[in-house]
């Protein structure tokens, strides 16, 4: 539905909740914007290493031509809310103008379902449609949240927003992030614009992985702290719970909401098979299923999110595999140069440097050998006594088992799969692990 309409039973104690809000919470003026949810865009699809994907080729049965007169409906958890939100949409890795109408954000109730009564329409400039040309990413206007009128109210915390939009004609190539461990829902290609639906009727085909939405903004008081988990798989959570938000950056968000309820945004911005210093080159053209580099995604990914106050930066097992071949001193002056970035156009920014979990003995082939832990030995050496970082995420302390040099049996199974884990992704128990050995204190939030 368009406009918003207060329902009957079936958004109940939420609703309740937001029309019981003390009128300051409702009239108080904004903030700033904070970006309360991202996912680091890679492609075009299907360039990538998704997680439990479900078969793609009903949704997208030509990837070239990609989404075709039809409609996403993408599944995203903020970590926090305001009154009022806005949407950013990518074309980053397209190679064709995408345009995009009928788009909707309401709260999911589960599955492709829309709580009724939640659904509000959104804009661009005041008009009903975007396109985006390739190379490019656009905002939307800001879109009001009647149900999160009261932001602060317990019944919001954890809950997923349900966005939704119609790919005008062929979108061509499609800019998407591959490890979404999170199911959203695509209606048949020629079904036309859907969004206002809020059942889950028209959106049959599930998928892993989120296409097209890379960040979620919420209007917040000024001081509000953005958080951006920088890194690869282990960031973006490989082997952790699909749909259960178990990722250690998620694990760190519920810490902080517990101490601090509604306060603190924390931003994922992995991307499995992510590397400090390579590929040299990322193109449509030419594309890495590990996204591009680091340093070359530092721009798009943190620094023009909005509010962004704290990095924490977990990277390097890629560079040091057979995939990448690099020398510690190579990601080590890559991560120099990287932090100097930040320092320099998000003065103030607090970066936390993450030790990197060990490989050793993984059953990936492109992983687990000598070498490559004595490349990551180095980088944290250098990354626990260089002087670079504000404060140090001790996640190799948390996760290795000294008598072996390898993960904690109890962090090896995976938590999605079900299989016996692969020595180099921790899982949902070991994700826990990293997150608790976070000095929140170190945060000085």
């Amino acid at each position: 539905m368009s406009e918003f309409r207060m329902p009957r039973r079936a958004v109940g104690a939420l609703m309740a909740a937001a029309a019981a809000a003390p009128a300051l919470a409702q009239t108080a003026a904004p903030g700033r914007w904070a970006t309360s949810w991202a996912a680091s865009v890679q492609g075009p699809y299907p360039v990538g290493n998704p997680s439990a994907q479900p078969n793609q080729s009903f949704a997208f049965p030509t990837p070239a031509e990609g989404a075709r007169d039809q409609s996403l409906r993408m599944i995203v958890r903020p970590t926090v809310w305001g009154p009022q939100a806005r949407l950013r949409f990518s074309n980053a890795l397209g190679t064709r103008p995408l345009t995009l109408d009928g788009v909707f954000v309401g709260l999911q109730h589960g599955g492709a379902t829309v709580m009724p009564g939640t659904s509000q329409a959104v804009r661009f400039g005041g008009q009903g449609s975007i396109t985006i040309a390739p190379g490019r990413d656009a905002w939307s206007d800001a879109v009001a949240l009647p149900f999160a009128a009261d932001p602060a109210s317990p019944l919001l915390a954890g809950r997923k927003l349900a966005v939704s939009f119609h790919v005008a004609g062929s979108s061509g190539p499609m800019t998407w992030h591959a490890k979404a461990l999170q199911t959203s829902y695509a209606t048949a290609p020629g079904a036309g614009a859907r969004g206002a639906e809020e059942t889950d009727a028209a959106f049959p085909h599930p998928t892993a992985s989120w296409f097209f939405l890379d960040a979620v903004d919420m209007m917040m008081p000024a001081a509000t702290p953005v958080i951006v988990c920088f890194g690869d798989s282990i960031t973006d959570g490989t082997a952790s719970t699909m749909n259960g938000d178990d990722r250690w950056p998620d694990v760190l968000q519920r810490r902080l909401h517990a101490a601090q309820p509604n306060r603190v945004a924390v931003v994922n911005a992995g991307i499995g098979g992510n590397q400090v210093v390579g590929p040299p080159e990322y193109t449509p053209a030419t594309p890495f299923p590990g996204g591009p580099s680091a340093l070359a995604r530092l721009e798009r990914d943190v620094i023009t999110l909005s509010g962004v106050t704290h990095l924490i930066w977990l990277e390097g097992t890629n560079d040091f595999s057979r995939n990448g071949n690099a020398t510690a001193e190579a990601v080590i002056a890559g991560m120099r140069r990287g932090v100097a970035t930040l320092r320099e156009k998000l003065p103030g920014i607090r970066v936390i440097g993450a030790t990197v979990t060990t490989a050793l003995g993984s059953t990936s082939a492109a992983h687990g050998f000598a070498e490559q832990d004595q490349k990551r030995r180095a980088l944290n050496d250098f990354i626990r006594n260089a002087g670079v970082f504000d404060a140090v995420a001790d996640f190799d302390g948390a996760t290795l088992d000294s008598a072996t040099g390898q993960l904690k049996p109890e962090f090896v199974p995976d938590s999605t799969t079900g299989g016996p884990g692969d020595k180099l992704h921790p899982n949902r128990a070991g994700y826990v692990a990293m997150a608790g050995a976070i000095d929140l204190a170190a945060l000085r939030l």
